[in-house]
């Protein structure tokens, strides 16, 4: 049963300013999620397994476009747009991790989802690995996208060599206070742009309405903030997920997405010391942004991880 702190008005819209785009088969709603409000778009089959989708910077729900479609003849979609990302709510709280996955986890819930797989790219999978370390019994399984996880798989130390240095360069830049904002405010589109085309394999990826669209949702009502808090908090994060793997390590099972031009090259071995019943895949033809780049590839792997899974 759907929670009553579910509304599907627009005037709930925490973010009103910037353009809702519609998916064809999904609604928008917002969700009371613990004090903060969160967009989700669902669709699909409300008695199949349940999939939850988180995308990362600099990016909003709209990063899987392209997958939902290709799932929603056999499963129960939601995309979520995490806390200062897309329509939810930008809130002057922490964004470590593992209060950003009790939102999440929250949302799932209202939504009347009692377990889930769950599927995250980027800071998405900064989340959903520590969601999963905070509420395993609820997840059906894990599937995550081209990440380092902070304490987990992400280097502690930037490094300098040109060849490797302008896939992670921005970790250090977006930690340093008060400067992004100086000098990015005004100039999001351009900053939004250099990600969406430098990593990724064919820079035509995503069209210039794309990269407006995404730049329009960091700029909005805080955004800017929002994205850098989640890196301005991963020492938090990363100490928050070294603590619960003294206690845990991860058994449902999980499923590392590689991609042959993306920023880590095995995520699956990445993986496999802190969750056991991991697999692996990599995408060819695809940079960082798979999803993009290799929609029909992502959905077959997906399905095929939750079938296999059931």
């Amino acid at each position: 049963m759907t929670d009553p702190a579910i509304t599907a008005r627009v005037s709930d819209n925490p973010v009103p300013d910037l353009p809702l785009r519609d998916l064809t088969g999904f609604t928008h709603c917002w969700v009371d999620a613990g004090g903060i409000r969160l967009h989700a778009v669902e669709g699909g089959q409300p008695n199949g397994p349940a999939v939850v989708l988180l995308a990362g910077f600099p990016q909003t729900w709209w990063a899987w476009r392209k997958v939902m479609p290709q799932l929603a003849d056999r499963f129960h979609v939601i995309a979520i747009d995490l806390p200062g990302q897309g329509h939810s709510e930008r809130p002057d709280a922490s964004y470590d991790t593992h209060t950003v996955a009790a939102y999440v986890h929250a949302t799932v819930k209202a939504l009347g989802v009692s377990t889930y797989w769950l599927v995250a790219h980027d800071i998405g999978a900064w989340v959903a690995f520590s969601l999963a370390l905070k509420y395993e019994s609820r997840l059906r399984g894990v599937a995550l996208l081209d990440a380092g996880i902070p304490g987990i798989t992400l280097p502690d130390a930037i490094p300098t060599d040109p060849d490797v240095a302008w896939k992670t360069w921005h970790f250090a830049f977006h930690l340093v206070p008060d400067l992004p904002e100086t000098l990015l405010s005004g100039r999001e589109r351009e900053y939004v742009g250099w990600f969406l085309k430098v990593k990724t394999l064919s820079p035509g990826t995503f069209d210039d309405a794309e990269i407006e669209q995404y730049a329009a949702a960091i700029a909005a009502d805080g955004g800017l903030r929002a994205s850098l808090a989640y890196y301005r908090d991963a020492a938090e994060s990363a100490r928050k997920n070294r603590k619960a793997l003294e206690e845990q390590h991860l058994t449902v099972p999980v499923l590392g997405i590689a991609s042959s031009h993306g920023s880590i090259p095995d995520m699956a071995a990445s993986l496999k010391p802190w969750a056991g019943n991991t697999t692996g895949i990599t995408v060819p033809d695809a940079g960082h942004f798979i999803p993009d780049e290799q929609p029909d590839a992502v959905a077959t792997a997906l399905a095929d991880f939750i079938t296999e899974g059931d």
